[in-house]
């Protein structure tokens, strides 16, 4: 996030290898962005950013690359930077200058990238000429006026610098997926509404769904003879804090929460979370937060276009254009245009020339691809799958038939046994989970063996009940159990086998943050080893916004759960759809999928409404390439009860 100082972590003990694969991945974009701050070549920053996001989706072990020489051979890895990477991996030492580059940057300057469309080469300029080093210089040189005659910049260019640094102040962090797809949902719904708007649709990283959201963008189809009156009634719409600027094509706004008809609220937060994000004053500073959104009015031809384009993602796109490239196309947010026939002509006027296209599958099509959901354009495959027309049938939220972690008042949940239940078969659901919280997490008011069992006889009751009405409904008893030492769970063996299933979770962030990868990846492992032990609960303990996930080796964890589901016992890791998790992070789900380890969508509600959050991990799911078969979601009652055995 930016606004964090940037740091080279310390080596493990344990190596090599001396750093993980994250550690690794991090630093490397660090140093392109500290590079781009000062001034580096384009190409070696490029060739940075290359190879952070390349390590940061390995499999492999870094050590084994290393010894075996195989790093140097990678696609993008150059001789100077391999050998860098080598003596960090094999001998625990960060190269010297990417230290002083560390040493050398002002953590003002760092700070400063959180200011909103102000990016390193700016930061550079102004640091080079007015000795701007923090967001505080930066707004005592922006309020005496000595930022506008710099060339480039201008007086428009010193105001939204102002405007940015409130805006920071006001509210510094990127915003989850749910908040941004409220925000998105509710402006599109507006847009919508407008008289003379042909079509409206959210693009960006919200189409997208990623777990996180920068900024919005929404796409408009408007007749050249509307353009105006729709303009106009865009910026009188409610819930518009700030306009940044409104041009022939694009708006820039900022929205705040007043755009939402029914006002903002962030439900129930379970006790764990809400100390992680910020406690008592996360809600006061989320109902006075702000998003930006920028909205394109294009004609109704462009429309398919524009929305493929600022859909992105930015690696989906490279990879699309460059199809289009070898094909004698040229493809942008105007259309995909023959370069014979558009010669010199740029945007619109090179568009008239386009092929035509209704809609995003036409356009795929031209390209020979089958058209590729918006969740999947991440650059990990996807063109590839749909030249072969070898594309996933995703997951979708009617696939789900119930899910297995979710809380009642025993533990620290907000609604009963019969709520929940009641909730979850107005849903449509066929089953539903019950894991109430363990003893040792007392903050969550974790439940007693005796009141475990209790609870237990209440569930037999309930579903002998439905058996006999003939009632297709069903509970499933289980515990969330925390994670001890040495692996263990929190209840005795006795009290665990009269159970159904064990979702066995890490709450002792601090302690396991605090240990080596290879500790924590060595207990999770002797934890799914142990007989009771069904689910893996949100893997990495990440609170998203809140608190990073500790440190863990989860392609070695997924690799040990493998063995034991090709051995016959059901070993499965959870997809927590909190969208203040979204843990199993989707970039893992496919490797998942592809080890054969069964992933669970579990809201962990706390409360009924909180059960609605599946369909936030369904998101996740489908972004990470998963279909019906490889959840336990979709299962019927009957089946899930088989596979629990």
């Amino acid at each position: 996030m930016a606004g964090t100082g940037f740091t080279l972590p310390k080596p493990r003990p344990s190596g090599p290898p001396y750093f993980s694969r994250n550690q690794v991945a991090t630093s490397l974009h660090q140093v392109a962005v500290l590079l781009e701050l000062q001034g580096a070549n384009v190409f070696r920053v490029r060739s940075y950013q290359n190879a952070s996001r390349m390590l940061g989706s390995l499999t492999e072990d870094l050590g084994e690359l290393v010894a075996t020489g195989r790093l140097l051979e990678m696609k993008g890895i150059g001789k100077g930077l391999g050998s860098a990477l080598t003596q960090v991996i094999a001998e625990g030492r960060w190269p010297s200058d990417w230290i002083e580059l560390h040493a050398s940057t002002p953590d003002g300057m760092i700070e400063m990238l959180g200011i909103p469309g102000l990016g390193p080469k700016r930061i550079k300029l102004m640091h080079q000429e007015l000795g701007v080093d923090s967001v505080a210089s930066l707004k005592e040189a922006a309020e005496s006026g000595k930022i506008a005659p710099m060339k480039g910049f201008g007086a428009k260019s010193q105001s939204r610098m102002l405007d940015g640094i409130e805006l920071l102040a006001r509210f510094r962090a990127r915003r989850r997926l749910d908040v941004g797809l409220m925000y998105g949902e509710a402006f599109e719904t507006r847009i919508s509404q407008i008289e003379g708007v042909e079509k409206v649709q959210l693009a960006g990283s919200a189409r997208r769904r990623k777990e996180t959201i920068g900024d919005l963008d929404l796409v408009v189809a408007v007749h050249a003879e509307h353009h105006e009156q729709v303009a106009n009634a865009i910026l009188s719409l409610p819930g518009i804090a700030d306009v940044k600027g409104a041009g022939d094509s694009k708006i820039s706004l900022i929205l705040d929460t007043s755009i939402f008809e029914e006002g903002f609220t962030v439900g129930h937060i379970d006790p764990n979370v809400l100390d992680a994000i910020g406690g008592d004053d996360y809600e006061q500073l989320e109902s006075g937060g702000t998003i930006d959104a920028q909205v394109r009015l294009v004609p109704l031809e462009v429309f398919p276009f524009t929305l493929a384009y600022f859909t992105g993602s930015k690696e989906h796109n490279i990879a699309m254009r460059q199809r289009a490239i070898d094909r004698g196309l040229r493809l942008n947010e105007f259309g995909l245009i023959p370069e014979a026939k558009a010669g010199e002509l740029k945007g619109m006027a090179a568009a008239q020339y386009s092929l035509h296209a209704t809609d995003e599958e036409e356009i795929y099509r031209h390209l020979d691809l089958a058209w590729v959901t918006p969740e999947l354009r991440e650059d990990t495959g996807e063109i590839t799958a749909a030249e072969s027309r070898s594309l996933p049938r995703l997951v979708t939220t009617a696939d789900v038939r119930g899910a297995l972690h979710n809380h009642t008042t025993l533990s620290d949940g907000e609604a009963s046994l019969e709520e929940m239940a009641d909730t979850a078969r107005k849903m449509g659901w066929n089953w539903l989970g019950i894991a109430d919280h363990s003893p040792t997490l007392k903050v969550a008011n974790g439940a007693s063996a005796e009141d475990l069992l209790a609870q237990g006889e209440t569930i037999r009751t309930y579903n002998e009940a439905w058996k006999n009405d003939q009632v297709d409904f069903r509970l499933f008893h289980g515990v969330e159990s925390d994670i001890l030492s040495g692996g263990k769970l929190d209840h005795p063996d006795d009290v665990l086998a009269t159970l159904d299933y064990t979702v066995a979770s890490v709450h002792a962030i601090s302690k396991w943050r605090a240990r080596d990868e290879l500790e924590n990846t060595e207990e999770l492992i002797r934890c799914i080893d142990h007989p009771a032990t069904t689910v893996l609960g949100h893997p990495t303990g990440r609170i998203l916004q809140g608190r990073d996930g500790y440190e863990v080796d989860l392609f070695a964890v997924l690799e040990h759960m493998a063995e034991h589901n090709d051995e016959g016992r059901l070993k499965a890791v959870e997809l927590n759809a909190s969208p203040y998790r979204l843990d199993l992070d989707w970039r893992l789900c496919k490797h998942a999928k592809g080890l054969g380890v069964p992933v669970i969508i579990n809201p962990d509600a706390h409360s009924v409404r909180g059960l609605a959050d599946i369909s936030y991990g369904v998101m996740a799911a489908r972004k990470g390439w998963l279909e019906h078969d490889d959840v336990l979601n979709g299962l019927s009652a009957e089946a899930l009860a088989a596979r629990l055995l």
